[in-house]
């Protein structure tokens, strides 16, 4: 017979086959009044057939003791009932066993079949019954009784528990669908809360990589030329005074612009984390998590970046610096997206510190195509001078410029090539197309 989710959940387990103690006490009971019903029956049944009467008693408690195994094996308490039918006894066993048998998970056609083998084994009892009552005239009625009364009984010990069993097995498994269908559901929300605070772990690690490098690419530039002034500025202090006034100028214009640049986006970040103490208090900290990513994208996409127009300035601060750089623009220039053009100007300006940094005096050529469906643009320096300009210094390297220049133009669905050239310079080449 089918258990329940109760039944298996149980504090306690049952003894042998049962789940609960309950039900064994229940079954223990049904089979004592089958016993002790069978039991009374046996001592009619003893003197119809001429056996004496302790034998008719043992066969009737044997036989309705079968009852305690109805939930292990309700086909075989169902076939004793058939059997002993007959007999004119274990009506409660028959009863009960019906409705075990129908509660269970076993294939309809197997109920079906036990279900009508207990109706015309019932129905041929009664109707041979009540027949013979009325031959010896215990019963004064017409010949109509005979069927009817047998039709009536046969039904009525057969159909309620057979209807009942059919509904309390369906609703149990009903019962067991819907709960396994809970469980899924909450795995399914278990495992939809682990993804989402995957999500938020990798946006969060996104954005603190897209602010360290929006960061490096706004700091780097300006402070790697603050160091090749400064140098310059030792190297000339006292054989060119002027010169030496000149480059510390540049030094201050550096550092103010960088301070600038640098106070902007601490300001944008700090107060653009786009929730208030309300809405975080109204929301899971996986999507507070989530939205505190995505809001600090927003603040860095939201700063005043640079642009293309821009190139000239950043150009000139390269020249001022000691650097030869020549700028070339091919095509009619245009106005691209803020995030396309931003993406252009730091390729430049990474590019640029770079030379500073490993080629000190090498002459530069910038080169800006602007084409149908994209744009294009190189910075390639010749070899450095063996002998070191005095704008030379030595500028710590994180390794980092050349990565992130290439995951900015990755994401906008560009190509990023870089790499020494033959002539023992470098080259940094990106397209990134106009849409």
């Amino acid at each position: 017979m089918t258990t329940t989710g109760e039944d298996t959940a149980a504090a306690r387990p049952g003894p042998w086959w049962w789940t609960r103690w309950r039900s064994a006490v229940l079954d223990v009971g049904l089979a004592s009044a089958s016993a002790v019903e069978c039991a009374f029956e046996g001592i009619r049944f003893a003197e119809d057939a001429g056996i004496p009467m302790a034998a008719g008693i043992v066969f009737g408690v044997l036989a309705g003791s079968v009852l305690v195994v109805r939930r292990k094996w309700p086909i075989a308490v169902v076939l004793v009932s058939i059997a002993i039918t007959p007999a004119q006894m274990g009506y409660l066993m028959g009863i009960v066993g019906l409705y075990t048998l129908a509660a269970s998970e076993l294939p309809r056609r197997i109920i079906g079949s036990l279900a009508g083998m207990s109706l015309v084994g019932m129905l041929i009892v009664m109707f041979v019954r009540v027949r013979q009552d009325i031959s010896r005239g215990e019963l004064d009625l017409g010949d109509w009784f005979v069927p009817f009364a047998s039709i009536t009984t046969a039904i009525g010990m057969t159909a309620p528990p057979l209807l009942l069993g059919l509904y309390v097995g369906a609703r149990r498994r009903l019962m067991e669908s819907l709960r396994e269908r809970a469980d899924s559901l909450e795995r399914e929300l278990q495992l939809l809360a682990e993804r989402a605070e995957e999500r938020a772990e990798w946006a969060r690690n996104e954005e603190r990589t897209r602010i360290a490098r929006e960061m490096h690419d706004v700091v780097a530039h300006r402070v790697s030329l603050m160091v090749v002034h400064a140098a310059a500025l030792q190297a000339v202090a006292r054989k060119d005074p002027e010169k030496a006034v000149k480059n510390a100028a540049l030094v201050g214009d550096m550092g103010r612009q960088a301070l600038t640049e640098l106070r902007e986006m601490l300001g944008v970040l700090r107060s653009g984390d786009g929730f208030d103490r309300r809405e975080r208090a109204a929301v899971p900290l996986v999507a507070v998590g989530v939205a505190a990513a995505a809001a600090a994208s927003r603040a860095v996409e939201e700063t005043d970046g640079p642009c293309l127009e821009d190139l000239d300035t950043l150009i000139g601060q390269s020249a001022a610096a000691g650097m030869v750089v020549d700028l070339s623009v091919e095509g009619d220039a245009r106005a691209y997206a803020a995030e396309i053009e931003q993406t252009a100007f730091r390729v430049v300006q990474e590019a640029l510190t770079n030379v500073h940094k490993h080629a000190a005096g090498a002459k530069t050529h910038v080169r800006l195509a602007h084409r149908v469906s994209e744009i294009a643009m190189q910075v390639e320096n010749d070899a450095p001078p063996e002998v070191p300009s005095l704008a030379s210094a030595r500028l710590p390297s994180g390794g980092n410029g050349l990565v992130g220049m290439k995951e900015r133009v990755s994401a906008l669905g560009g190509v990023f090539v870089s790499g020494p050239t033959e002539a023992g310079g470098f080259r940094v080449s990106a397209v990134i197309p106009a849409a």
